[in-house]
């Protein structure tokens, strides 16, 4: 039967060309689908690493500057205090701009094994940052007192761990900054935080416990509050900060309305790329199912005569939905071909189990919609009547 099937479709290999090239083209397009929807998905199945909820953020433009440490850490700490007098407020920390869900990015590199590791995600935090966003602790311990002297103590996150030393213990080892001149010794590792929103990964990072001189230029608070804090507390918050900062701007914002700010950055693209390609399917299944049907009026007279030598109208039907899937074999083929080429050669930088299940994901779709598109054309034309046909030739 295979056999038969390769002689029809090589007889009319100019008339398939059309039907090739849809099913090539369409391939691509579902694959560079599926690739994103697949990636999207999997990092949306991850746990977000801590707790958004009932924290706010607070921006302000810097209201004191001054070289003695004594003097910044008496007026950050008397903020700190009088921020904490409130009932509804039970924890808060200052911190780098690049806290969860912000729009600012701070990377840098490492040294280790005296190989250069860049575009690493780094964060200058406090002692209580761990407190307020609830982060998990899978080894070791986060920042204390006792870090303040000695050899510089960093924490690492889940990814970052994995990256350098694989299924090792990580706390303990020693790694250089990235010119190598600066020991920092590992003293815990955290779970991945997915600071980007819930469809982003986490990347590989590592937290830096910040000194008392970083407050020349830190303009960023977290506060964790209870769940009794609304609009009325946070009138109230915002007008004993304009006292306690004066001349200050300040902008209080809360986590769950900035992760769905992050969040709504990735879907809106992500809903626009799936209209549009189901749109381009609508338009390749009106295309498949045209050819077909124009195939097969142009085959009457075979059909009729397969028919009347002793043809039954299920074998006529199978055959021809048994071209199609053959021809789209093919195209699959070299369709394929072409999209291995994205986990073989880490495309980037996505995991290639994005691009396997993607691979089938898109395969199976093919088979699937040119298999509808052929029934019915295939059904109709098992129901040609073969005098009618012969007589028309």
């Amino acid at each position: 039967m295979f056999k038969h099937l390769f002689k029809l479709i090589w007889n009319k290999r100019r008339q398939n060309f059309l039907f090739l090239s849809e099913i090539f083209v369409s391939f691509l397009v579902i694959f560079a689908l599926c690739s994103m929807l697949v990636y999207y998905l999997i990092n949306y199945s991850k746990p977000p690493g801590f707790e958004y909820e009932r924290v706010w953020s607070v921006r302000y433009s810097n209201p004191f500057k001054s070289e003695n440490k004594d003097s910044l850490q008496v007026f950050y700490e008397n903020i700190r205090r009088n921020i904490l007098a409130f009932p509804q407020v039970k924890e808060v920390t200052f911190t780098s701009a690049n806290f969860p869900y912000s729009t600012s990015h701070s990377t840098t590199g490492i040294t280790f094994k005296g190989q250069q590791i860049s575009m690493l995600n780094f964060y200058q935090v406090e002692d209580d940052y761990q407190k307020v966003l609830n982060m998990q602790v899978l080894e070791g311990r986060w920042f204390n007192k006792s870090d303040a002297s000695g050899k510089k103590a960093i924490v690492i996150n889940s990814s970052m761990g994995k990256k350098l030393f694989g299924e090792e213990a990580a706390v303990g080892k020693v790694i250089g900054d990235y010119d190598d001149k600066n020991p920092m010794r590992i003293i815990g590792v955290v779970a991945d935080v997915k600071a980007d929103g819930d469809f982003q990964p986490a990347g590989p990072g590592f937290y830096n416990r910040m000194d008392t001189t970083a407050f020349n230029w830190i303009d960023h608070m977290l506060i964790q509050v209870n769940a009794d804090a609304d609009a009325a507390f946070e009138s109230r918050l915002s007008k004993k900060l304009s006292q306690l900062m004066k001349n200050s701007d300040l902008e209080i914002q809360h986590l769950t309305e900035m992760r769905d700010a992050k969040n709504g950055n990735t879907v809106m693209p992500m809903i626009i790329c799936l209209m549009i390609a189901g749109f381009l399917i609508i338009n390749v299944a009106l295309g498949l199912f045209g050819v077909l049907w124009y195939s097969i009026n142009q085959r009457r007279a075979e059909i009729g005569l397969r028919m009347a030598i002793g043809a039954s109208r299920s074998a006529v039907s199978k055959q021809l939905v048994a071209e199609a899937l053959v021809l789209t074999t093919l195209s699959l083929a070299l369709g394929v071909f072409f999209a291995i080429q994205f986990p073989i050669l880490h495309v980037f930088n996505v995991p290639a189990l994005v691009y396997i299940i993607a691979l089938l994901t898109a395969m199976a779709f093919v088979y699937i919609l040119v298999f509808i598109c052929a029934l019915y054309p295939g059904r109709q034309a098992a129901a040609i009547q073969p005098a009618v046909a012969l007589h028309e030739e």
